[in-house]
This record gives structure tokens, C-alpha cells and sequence, in this order.
């Protein structure tokens, strides 16, 4: 099979799928006898990126996968297709989304001793009705606190191929105001390995590492959350139906 029928199925393919694709979801479009090596699919797929550039819509590489999407800057214009409008998030559910993805596993307690208020169940309740977090375990404390960190929707949702994607803390001008006690207390830069899992001794996690998203960093404010959010990066090029906006 030539390369240009190959990157011809690979597109299409992702514009039909619907969601992300990862590599080895696009070999299993190819019969054992007629499946390109992986380095011709990879190739096929840096074609398609090169292809996109200077069009409205993107080839973008995500936790899950590969997707094509509307560029970023379009989604004032393209999100006019629908009536709903995208949902503002509260501050307290975007700081609350902050911390579990910039210090996780952490539980409702750590949350509410850093931002120094109840963190109300509507909030837990809806990052977790968006797939946005999980539980993955508990602390071995009274009460056996559920223990949160993201998930790989929330990645796909906000664009991002990993954590490490992340805004960097140092662009984040409200982290310095926090009290001090309570960033020692979250062992903020207290580990240099940029993928170590801030768990306390007695915390038990028992989610699949797969599933469990890690980052040695601290805290983001609304505005780095927000401004994804708003800016409909869900509006994803082969869509037949209006995003979920929640």
C-alpha cells in the first residue's frame, strides 16, 4: 500500500471517528496483511500536521490521541454554530480543578486547607460528572478520605498531551501570595523529579497507573483553566452535534 493511500485512510479516519485516535487504534483500520509499519503511520500523521498548518483546523496531539480540530483562535466564530453557549466555571471550581492537577492525589481536606474555605459537593460532584477527576484511592487516616486526581478527559479537554503541559507555575502571579505554612505543607518543590506522585506514607492509591495523571507542581489560578475553557477548544472539526457545554 503507497504512503498517500495511507495518509488518505488516516485522515479520514479521523475526521470520521468522532474522538481521539491513538496509534494503535489507526493500525487496526489496516488487515494483518496490508498494515503499514508504525513508522509509516507515525510519518502519515506528521504529513496531516504539516498539511493543516495555515487552515482553520489542526492536527493536535492529546492524551488520548490524535484528533483534528478547529484552530483555537476560530472558536468565537465556529461556536455560533450552536445556540448554547459555552459555561462560565466559578472560581472556586476552576482553583479547585487547579490544585488536584497540579498536586495530586490530594483529598477535599488538603483542598480546603490551601484555599482556606469548604469546597462545596456540587464541585467534586460536577468535575467528576465531567470525567474530569476521579477518585483513586484513600488516605489511611479516620474517615478514609477519598484521595482525587485528573483524568485523561481532562487532558483531551483542555488541549493538553500531559501535565507537563501544563502553564507553568511561574506564570501564575497569585502563587506567591499563598501563606507560606501551606505550601510547605503541600511539599511544594519539595521533590525535583518532575513526575513524582506527592503521596503521603499513609495514603493508599489503587487506581492503574494508566489512569493516574501525575505532576510535581503546586497551583494554577482560574484565569490559565479559564481561559481554555472559554475559548471552545471542545470544538473538534468532525463533531455532528453541538459540544457538551456543561
Amino acid at each position: 500500500m503507497n504512503s498517500d493511500l495511507i495518509k488518505k485512510i488516516i485522515e479520514g479516519a479521523l475526521l470520521a471517528a468522532g474522538k481521539p485516535m491513538d496509534i494503535a487504534r489507526l493500525e487496526s483500520l489496516f488487515e494483518d496483511e496490508e498494515r503499514p509499519p508504525r513508522d509509516q503511520i507515525k510519518a502519515a500523521l506528521e504529513e496531516i500536521e504539516s498539511d493543516c498548518r495555515g487552515r482553520g483546523f489542526q492536527l493536535k496531539h492529546i492524551a488520548s490521541g490524535y484528533r483534528l480540530q478547529v484552530n483555537q483562535e476560530l472558536a468565537t466564530w465556529v461556536n455560533r454554530l450552536w445556540d448554547e453557549k459555552p459555561k462560565r466555571y466559578s472560581r472556586a471550581m476552576l482553583e479547585t480543578l487547579s490544585l488536584i492537577a497540579y498536586r495530586q492525589p490530594l483529598t477535599r481536606g488538603d483542598i480546603e486547607l490551601v484555599r482556606g474555605v469548604a469546597v462545596s459537593s456540587d464541585i467534586i460532584k460536577t468535575l467528576q460528572e465531567r470525567d474530569w477527576v476521579r477518585v483513586v484511592g484513600h488516605r489511611d487516616v479516620p474517615g478514609r478520605p477519598a484521595l482525587y486526581a485528573t483524568t485523561k478527559q481532562f487532558l483531551d479537554y483542555f488541549n493538553l498531551k500531559s501535565l507537563e503541559h501544563l502553564p507553568a507555575l511561574s506564570e501564575i502571579k497569585d502563587f506567591a501570595e499563598l501563606d507560606p505554612e501551606l505550601e510547605l505543607a503541600l511539599g511544594v518543590g519539595a521533590n525535583s523529579d518532575p513526575l513524582a506522585t506527592p503521596v503521603a506514607a499513609n495514603d493508599e492509591v489503587v487506581a492503574n497507573e494508566n489512569d493516574v495523571l501525575d505532576s510535581d507542581e503546586n497551583f494554577a489560578l482560574d484565569q490559565q483553566v479559564d481561559g481554555v475553557a472559554s475559548a471552545g477548544v471542545d470544538t473538534v472539526i468532525h463533531q455532528s452535534s453541538a459540544p457538551d457545554h456543561e
